[in-house]
């Protein structure tokens, strides 16, 4: 093994150098494989020393393993040489297969390079074979798997010096170094590999931990959420089905986790607002709706969506959050009455009955006048909006659709009763009022006019309005009547109205005047309402005053 005219190699050697070989490949680290290779290219191949210099990330090489002696290693382990510094040497000398030679005859160039090296002292060579102190050898290791014969990614570089015999490595020492390099690479790609693997699996089970922490942490989120959290299934023939809730939303709804499971919120939510839901957007929706609970009531909640995946790519769902807003929503509405209604008497204010009454009427004319001579001309019937927002007249098609859903208001003929129905402005005065006012204190009329309104809406149909203008004064409005059933209204309400009245520890009375007035398309509000007190003022004028009260 020693020189190349050797008649043989000994199986001492042999077995020496499996042995590394073994050793390389089952290292139990890349630096515990760096090193072995140092050791090995000492103890097995018979160099006195040995370095492994590793390609780093940028491309340079570092001295990562050295071997054969102590006060070298020291020195120059973990030292950079450059790339373009190695690949000068790589590129000159004498080529032995994979090797490169460089005699000292030529390697003077490289003394004052960046690459860290060392050599051992000994005296200048007698023969031609014989080593000398400044020659190099290098054995280049390259990824296994160069196609067409060429060589792989250079992985990093064996540096060795001085054999032990004191000669240049003959064929067969040339042969066991290349052979050596190739081994080398091959334990050293697999050690980077099994580096690689075990950075790869730490990461991997720390992005597992953490993924398992975000699960816990969203479990905990959604179970503990102290309002209402719902999964459900989001596109499919399930799409909207409930998957998951939390206690709070089962508590707010009073229905168990396995009750919910049957249903999708189109199920619960309250049949005037499925429109609501059904606009409400899966990604960022927010909406504000009732839904039902298990004893058959609507709680008004505020939905707000969001859409989550199962994994990377996975399957999506729809993550619904679930606030109760009745409170809420009951002071709003309590707000909104308020500002509608009599504080006294709970009746409808004259605000609100102002709106009632335009929402009925549009500008144009029940019938006759130039809407008729439009409506001629063109065949259907002419839109100029609802009260106080009027629209041009236009002989247009679309013209005609702003009002197509709206049927006119018409009213009875004066004088007689043709069986046309109408809505009937009944405006009620009450007789006698002041008086008790004056003579029993506010408190008294306060308690009159209560059981006025009282009275008005037990006698009136379901679907009519009774409102209060204010004062003692009162308006209903009663769709669908002629003539004759307006008076016979009027007739019964002001009978209730002079039955006694309970107020402060009395029996008082009161009497009521009533006009009738007719509301028809073409009219405002104001109009309509002007229209019936007048007719009231003079029914309380026609009569005597002693009759206009009970007493």
């Amino acid at each position: 093994m020693e020189t190349e005219s050797e008649p043989y190699v000994r199986l001492a050697s042999l077995r020496q150098l499996h042995q590394v070989m073994a050793d390389m490949n089952t290292a139990r680290s890349l630096a515990d494989t760096l090193q072995t290779v140092a050791d090995g290219a000492v103890g097995a191949l018979g160099y006195e020393m040995a370095a492994v210099n590793l390609v780093r990330q940028d491309g340079d090489l570092v001295v990562a393993a050295f071997s054969g002696n102590s006060a070298a290693e020291a020195l120059i382990t973990g030292r950079v040489g450059s790339r373009e510094s190695w690949e000068r040497r790589l590129n000159m000398g004498e080529r032995w297969g994979d090797l490169v030679f460089i005699p000292h005859t030529e390697g003077w160039v490289l003394d004052d390079d960046d690459v860290p090296q060392w050599y051992t002292d000994g005296p200048a060579p007698r023969f031609e074979d014989e080593w000398h102190p400044s020659d190099r050898l290098f054995a280049p290791m390259y990824t296994p798997g160069g196609q067409g014969g060429s060589c792989g990614e250079l992985l990093g570089v064996i540096s060795v010096d001085r054999p032990r015999n004191g000669r240049r490595p003959g064929a067969w020492g040339r042969e066991a170094l290349q052979m050596y390099a190739f081994q080398a690479a091959i334990a050293i790609s697999n050690a980077r590999l099994r580096a690689n693997m075990q950075r790869a699996l730490v990461r991997l089970e720390r992005e597992q931990q953490a993924l398992r922490a975000s699960e816990e942490s969203f479990r905990q989120a959604f179970e503990y959420a102290p309002s209402g959290m719902a999964i459900a299934e989001l596109g499919g023939d399930q799409h909207g089905r409930i998957l998951r809730t939390n206690d709070a939303l089962c508590r707010l709804l009073g229905r168990p986790a396995s009750a919910m499971r049957r249903y999708s919120f189109s199920d619960l939510v309250h049949p005037e607002d499925i429109g609501t839901l059904l606009r409400t957007s899966a990604e960022g929706g927010r909406a504000e709706l009732r839904l039902g609970r298990r004893d058959g009531t609507y709680v008004w909640v505020s939905l707000r969506n969001s859409v989550v995946a199962d994994a990377a790519d996975g399957p999506r769902f729809l993550l619904t959050h679930v606030e109760d807003i009745e409170e809420r929503k009951r002071r709003e509405l309590q707000l909104a009455h308020r500002a509608s209604h009599d504080s006294l008497t709970g009746l409808p204010n004259s605000a609100e009955l102002r709106s009632r009454l335009s929402a009925r009427l549009c500008q144009r004319p029940a019938h006759g006048g130039a809407a008729d001579s439009l409506d001629a001309a063109y065949g259907h019937p002419q839109a100029l909006g609802s009260a106080g927002h009027g629209f041009d007249f236009a002989p247009a098609a679309e013209a005609y659709d702003a009002f197509d859903h709206h049927v006119h208001v018409v009213a009875p003929e004066d004088g007689r009763d043709d069986g046309t129905k109408g809505l009937a402005v009944l405006f009620c005065d009450l007789d006698g009022f002041k008086s008790i006012n004056d003579r029993f204190g506010h408190n008294a009329g306060d308690a009159v006019l209560i059981e006025v309104a009282r009275r008005l809406g037990s006698g009136v149909r379901d679907g009519d309005t009774v409102a209060r203008l204010g004062g003692d004064e009162f308006v209903i409005l009663a769709d669908g009547l002629g003539r004759a059933d307006a008076q016979d209204l009027a007739v019964r309400l002001r009978n209730e109205i002079i039955q006694p009245i309970r107020a402060e520890g009395r029996a008082v009375r009161v009497g009521a005047s009533f006009g009738i007035g007719w509301a028809h398309c073409g009219m405002t509000a104001d109009e309509v309402l002007k229209s019936a007190d007048e007719r009231m003022y003079v029914e309380k004028r026609s009569r005597p005053k002693q009759h206009r009260r009970a007493g």
